[in-house]
């Protein structure tokens, strides 16, 4: 994925438009594209903003929506695995995720789940 210009240019760039030069000859001139020139001209113009935006896709996650479901799903049944967490969504949402999808959403949040195996009947202590 490509990089967002340096700000240096797009300040330099938007000075020579408020000069009153247009935005094909600013663009020529700094050696960027036309459509470039021009959506950062009207940008600064409209709204006066003079920096770079966030690149990329906006942040989220369609479990976002249904948090309240899961974090009721976990209280209510604390060692519910994450297969079966995968299921109940499935079923009572019809919402499709895989398993390690809700599991990076969960550990997002803070939820994590470490499930020890059981001890050896002969021992009486964990030994790790």
């Amino acid at each position: 994925m490509s990089r967002a210009y340096g700000n240096d240019l797009r300040e330099r760039v938007l000075d020579a438009a408020d000069t009153g030069a247009s935005a094909r000859s600013v663009a020529a001139r700094f050696g960027i594209g036309v459509a470039t020139a021009i959506v950062w001209i009207r940008r600064a113009r409209e709204t006066g903003e003079r920096t770079a935006r966030r690149q990329g896709k906006p942040r989220g996650s369609r479990l976002d929506a249904h948090e309240a479901f899961i974090v009721s799903m976990i209280e209510t049944t604390r060692d519910i695995t994450l297969n079966e967490m995968v299921a109940r969504l499935r079923e009572d949402l019809d919402v499709g995720i895989s398993r390690s999808g809700l599991s990076v959403w969960l550990r997002g949040r803070g939820w994590t789940f470490k499930k020890r195996p059981h001890m050896h009947w002969s021992k009486t202590v964990p030994t790790s």
